[in-house]
């Protein structure tokens, strides 16, 4: 195999080796000056791009009757490479119904246990004690989580009212699949 040595400035040497396939191949660079990206380092990437993707999907039914939040049972897990970048939250919650009385699904996402934005609210509103069907409930939002340390993003929902049931995930509606994709985004 062949390879090529590029010896430091001061000291070391950068090594380039030929890649172990058959036939000719050709790496033109370009007569600009710039740096070569890799995927140890996101420096070299501009402003706006997307560094990695990582995707949760839920599809337990749950129901609240209670106006308190809670879990819904949807989250995903991301490092970002840097604090000063952003993550953009995409979450689309299928199956959302207004099980019974006059209420609403109210829905939110958190940082960790921070409440970082809420959606939803007067979703499935009926002035009656039939079901609803909303469908499905999205929203996006971009966060600035200012950490390098691994964040867990997760969805809550809650009945606006004590009395009336909020449904995720409707068994009966067959196989829906929620899903929270959460994708870091170069400050």
């Amino acid at each position: 195999m062949a390879s090529i040595s590029v010896a430091g400035d001061t000291s070391g040497s950068i090594t380039i080796a030929a890649p172990n396939v058959a036939g000719t191949n050709t790496l033109t660079l370009p007569a600009a000056t710039g740096t070569v990206l890799t995927s140890a380092s996101n420096t070299g990437f501009p402003t706006g791009s997307v560094l990695q993707v990582v995707q949760g999907t839920y599809s337990t039914e749950t129901q609240t009757s209670s106006s308190t939040f809670s879990d819904t049972g949807l989250t995903a897990s991301i490092t970002p490479s840097s604090s000063s970048n952003k993550i953009l939250v995409f979450v689309s919650h299928a199956g959302c119904l207004k099980y019974s009385t006059n209420t609403a699904i109210g829905m939110r996402i958190l940082r960790g246990s921070t409440s970082i934005h809420d959606f939803g609210g007067r979703a499935g509103l009926t002035d009656g004690t039939i079901a609803n069907e909303v469908g499905t409930m999205s929203t996006m939002y971009l966060d600035s989580p200012s950490t390098t340390s691994s964040t867990t993003y997760k969805t809550q929902y809650r009945s606006t009212n004590n009395t009336g049931f909020a449904l995720l995930q409707d068994s009966n509606a067959g196989a829906v699949v929620s899903t929270i994709t959460l994708m870091e985004i170069k400050g």
